[in-house]
C-alpha cells in the first residue's frame, strides 16, 4: 500500500451498532452499507457473524450486494467464529476476516483466564486458520494500549508470522493519550520483524475525548488504516468519528499530506441517513456534521461570515455536503445579520429604519431564545402600522 494513502475502515455497522440505541434491521444495514460504499470507504466491517443469525444474514447480504469496499466480518480467535465469518463474507468481491484476541494482562486473567503463552499460541493458530479461507486477514490485540509493550511486540509478531496482512492496535477502553498511542506504533515498527510489510491500523474509543486526536497521532507514527464510525457512534462514549478524521486530513493537508478515497461532500448526507436510521442524531455542536457546525449567532462572527466566510469557517459547508452555513438570529446577533435576513425576506431598510428594527429585535431577543422569520415579519409589520418603520426606503448599502 502506498505510504501517502490512508485507508478508511468503517465499523458503523459493527462497533457502532453495538452501542445502545443503534440497532439496525437487515434492510437498514444494507441501505447504510450502500451509502458507505458510495462515500468511498475502503473497508466495510459489516458485523459480527457469530453474534446472531440476523447479523450473519446481514453480513452475507452486504457481501453479496455491495461492491467497492472490502467486506469484513469480526471474529473472536475461535474456530467456530472464524468459520462463521468466512461463510458470511464468502460472496464478497474482496473478503476480509478480522480476528481479535485480548492481549492485556487484565483481560487475559479476568476475562479469558489464560496465560500469555496460551494467548500467543491461540492467536497464531487462529490467524493461520483464517488465512486458509481468505487472503486478507486483520488481527487485533484487544486492549493494546494497556498491554505490556514487550508482550505486545511478541503478540503482533506471532500474528504477522501466521499470515496477518493488517495489524490493528486498538485503544479498546479509550485510555491512551496521543503521545502514548503514537509511541506504541513506533515501538511496533522498530521492534517487530515484518511490521513494515503489513498495514498498521488504528481503532480508538472516545472515553477521554481523545479518539480523533489519537488516530491522527498514530497516522504521524506510521498507521495507514483508520477504523472509525459515522457520527462517532460506538461502545460507551463512541469511536473516532470518520467525518472528523477525514476533515482534519483535508483541511490540514500541510500536516497530513495523504490521499484517501472518500468523497467528503457525501459526509453530511450519510450522517443524516444514519441519524434517521438509529434512535438519535449527532449532537448540535458535533464537529463537521452537527446542526451548529456551520451556524453563527454572535454578531461579530455573522459580520465576518457575510463579508468573507473564511473569517470563521475553515472549510466550506458544501465541501462536506452541508447545504449552506446558517445565521442564527438571537440576542448575540448584530445589525449586519439582521439586515441580511430582512433583505432575504423582502425588506430593504434605510439606515435609520434599520436602527429602529434592531432596537426592537434586541428587545425581543432578550425575551426569546431564538428568533424565527415570522417574528421578524411581525416586528416589521408592527412598526409599519405605527409609521416609524418604512420598508420601501432604499436598501442600506
Amino acid at each position: 500500500m502506498p505510504q501517502d494513502r490512508i485507508c478508511f475502515f468503517d465499523t458503523t455497522l459493527r462497533d457502532g451498532e453495538q452501542s445502545p440505541g443503534c440497532s439496525m434491521t437487515h434492510h437498514e444495514k444494507l441501505a447504510l452499507a450502500n451509502a458507505l460504499a458510495d462515500l468511498g470507504v475502503d473497508i466495510l466491517e459489516a458485523g459480527f457473524a457469530i453474534a446472531s443469525d440476523g447479523d450473519f444474514a446481514a453480513i452475507s447480504a452486504v457481501a453479496q450486494e455491495v461492491r467497492g469496499p472490502k467486506i469484513a466480518s469480526l471474529a473472536r480467535a475461535r474456530q467456530e467464529d472464524i468459520e462463521r465469518a468466512a461463510k458470511a463474507v464468502e460472496r464478497a468481491e474482496r473478503p476480509r476476516i478480522h480476528v481479535f484476541l485480548a492481549s492485556s494482562d487484565i483481560h487475559l486473567e479476568y476475562k479469558l483466564k489464560i496465560s500469555r503463552a496460551e494467548a500467543l499460541e491461540q492467536a497464531a493458530k487462529m490467524v493461520a486458520l483464517a488465512k486458509t479461507y481468505v487472503d486478507d486477514v486483520e488481527f487485533s490485540p484487544e486492549d493494546s494500549t494497556r498491554t505490556e509493550p514487550e508482550f505486545l511486540c511478541q503478540f503482533v509478531g506471532a500474528a504477522i508470522s501466521a499470515g496477518a496482512t493488517t495489524i490493528n492496535l486498538p485503544d479498546t477502553v479509550g485510555y491512551a493519550t496521543p503521545e502514548d498511542y503514537a509511541g506504541m506504533f513506533r515501538n511496533i515498527l522498530e521492534k517487530v520483524p515484518g511490521a513494515d510489510r503489513v498495514i498498521l491500523s488504528t481503532h480508538c474509543h472516545d472515553d477521554l475525548g481523545l479518539a480523533v486526536a489519537n488516530t491522527l497521532a498514530a497516522i504521524h507514527a506510521g498507521a495507514r488504516q483508520v477504523e472509525c464510525t459515522i457520527n462517532g457512534i460506538g461502545e460507551r462514549a463512541g469511536n473516532a468519528a470518520l467525518e472528523e478524521i477525514a476533515a482534519a486530513i483535508r483541511v490540514r493537508a500541510d500536516r497530513f499530506p495523504y490521499e484517501c478515497n472518500l468523497k467528503l461532500e457525501k459526509l453530511y448526507p450519510v450522517s443524516q441517513q444514519l441519524a434517521g436510521t438509529i434512535s438519535f442524531g449527532a449532537a448540535p455542536n458535533k464537529a463537521v456534521v452537527g446542526a451548529n457546525a456551520f451556524a453563527h449567532e454572535a454578531g461579530i462572527h455573522q459580520h465576518g461570515i457575510l463579508s468573507n466566510p473564511l473569517t470563521y469557517e475553515i472549510m466550506t459547508p458544501v465541501s462536506v455536503g452541508v447545504p449552506a452555513n446558517r445565521m442564527v438570529l438571537g440576542k448575540h446577533s448584530g445589525r449586519t445579520a439582521l439586515r441580511s435576513r430582512l433583505h432575504e425576506l423582502g425588506y430593504r431598510l434605510s439606515a435609520a429604519d434599520l436602527d429602529i428594527a434592531y432596537r426592537a429585535f434586541t428587545e425581543l431577543a432578550d425575551r426569546k431564545k431564538a428568533i424565527y422569520d415570522q417574528d421578524l415579519i411581525n416586528l416589521v409589520a408592527h412598526h409599519q402600522r405605527h409609521e416609524d418603520l418604512i420598508s420601501t426606503e432604499p436598501a442600506v448599502n
